[in-house]
């Protein structure tokens, strides 16, 4: 086992990758090298989730196996959103962690490594910050987290909402915005290394600027980034480029009409958009603390439809809030049906200490949870197949990200890294570049296809 070798295990969400990233090259500009087999460490931290339960426990869980194998030269660091909300609690948990850092202070893993070697602690090194500071910009440390030809990009980080069943505020703090100059600057390394897919993340992107006192940030930073990606040389190797930036976690209400016109009149913006809604019966939604206005969620719908006929919508919803009635499950589902989403992820309701549901229970029964979920999975399998269906005989194009065996697979704009579908085509070709692929064959997430020579002038609304 070398001296100066960390081993990072990075759990959650891909806001949490990029936190993880930037840890990295905190470390990689320190000395020290990242080695894959935490044997071999010297430093062994895990990034952890602490959104919700069963994320809780897989966060603990992996720093338990890993405090089991620990040897006395190695340290254990735990860092991220779990220990940010439970703080010193994750120590007494986990005996072995000798360091903590909250998630909003990553950039202090040097600190408190030099800390750890420094002597011995009885107690772990912390840096666990008062509750209202956060940081998003290190000098020279990238906000990124590459992986194979696509890029998450963080704008943002934090949230202002007062959804009822959301630790995140507790955990992240109010939202930051991140300067528009940085973004660029990142985008702009992020066309030179090659990056083909940008993904734009924040706890809520339509939220950007706001704290800069800017209206419509996100739609601004949309249009200043597409401006200026298009007078940067691209990469001197394959001439490519960013061709798709997509938006992620945006925030029902503040879809304005300026950032569906941006969206519609730029071709580099994919026709993709995940607005998390979590309900569609109005009560609920009151009980939860978030927009209750279903009839602007479809105006809007219709809407982005008619301005981008090649729409990708994406959807998560809750089941089994507390005092969720039968009445108004079905509600869910007569919206689900009617609105017909592209995609539609759904979580079971986990009860949450210290955010203000916390006064409302978890009445639902774990059975009644369990049964509803599998009801509207069951719907939306129905429309997702349908939806795919409908795409074959056309021509998208396919993002590679893996071959072999005589086979190649990727994703059309369609389909968000990690979380859609995968499209399978004959044929091996080079990871990061972007095909025309015309669809053959269609399941209930992902999609057949056979490569074409090139792609013609046609759009799925056609």
């Amino acid at each position: 086992m070398q001296k100066n070798t960390f081993h990072l295990i990075s759990l959650g969400c891909p806001k949490n990758t990029v936190d993880s990233e930037s840890m990295g090259q905190l470390l990689n500009n320190s000395g020290y090298l990242p080695v894959a087999d935490p044997a071999q460490a010297s430093v062994l931290i895990v990034n952890t989730c602490g959104f919700i339960g069963p994320a809780k426990e897989e966060s603990l869980q992996v720093l338990a196996e890993l405090a089991a194998q620990k040897r006395e030269e190695q340290y254990l660091i735990a860092a991220g959103c779990l220990t940010q909300r439970y703080g010193l609690e994750v120590a007494q948990q986990v005996p072995g962690i000798d360091g903590i850092i909250g998630t909003r202070r990553w950039m202090d893993i040097i600190d408190v490594v030099k800390e750890l070697r420094g002597g011995k602690h009885p107690e772990p090194a912390y840096q666990l910050p008062d509750a209202h500071q956060t940081v998003m910009n290190v000098g020279g440390i990238l906000r990124v987290a590459v992986q194979g030809a696509s890029a998450y990009l963080k704008i943002a980080d934090g949230c202002r909402r007062p959804c009822a069943f959301c630790a995140i505020p507790l955990i992240k703090g109010t939202a930051v915005s991140r300067p528009v100059e940085a973004i660029l600057a990142e985008t702009r390394i992020l066309q030179g290394m090659g990056v083909r897919e940008l993904i734009l993340i924040a706890q809520d992107t339509t939220d950007y600027g706001n704290d800069l006192g800017i209206k419509n940030g996100l739609a601004d930073l949309l249009e200043r980034m597409v401006a200026d990606l298009q007078e940067q040389p691209q990469n001197d190797i394959d001439h490519a480029g960013i061709k798709w930036i997509r938006i992620m976690y945006v925030y029902p209400g503040y879809v304005t009409d300026r950032l569906i016109d941006v969206m519609a009149s730029h071709q580099q913006i994919v026709p993709y958009l995940d607005i998390p809604l979590q309900h569609a019966d109005p009560g609920v939604l009151r009980r939860m603390r978030r927009p209750a206005n279903i009839e602007w969620v479809q105006q809007t719908i219709e809407k982005m439809r008619g301005e981008m006929a090649d729409l990708a919508l994406r959807t998560t919803f809750i089941v089994g809030y507390p005092g969720e009635t039968e009445g108004e499950f079905q509600t869910l589902l007569d919206f689900v049906e009617e609105t017909r989403f592209d995609k539609v992820g759904a979580f079971k309701f986990s009860f949450e200490p210290g955010t203000t549901s916390e006064a409302l229970g978890d009445p639902v029964p774990a059975e009644v949870k369990q049964k509803r979920w599998e009801r509207l999975m069951a719907l939306q399998q129905g429309i997702s197949l349908e939806k795919n269906q409908a795409l074959v005989g056309k021509t998208l194009e396919v993002l590679i990200e893996g071959s072999g065996d005589g086979l190649s697979m990727g994703r059309t704009y369609r389909d968000a890294p990690e979380i859609d579908g995968l499209t399978i085509l004959e044929g091996e070709y080079p990871n990061g570049e972007i095909i025309p692929v015309q669809i053959t064959d269609a399941l209930a997430y992902d999609l057949n296809g056979v490569a074409v020579s090139e792609l013609p002038s046609l759009t799925l609304s056609q």
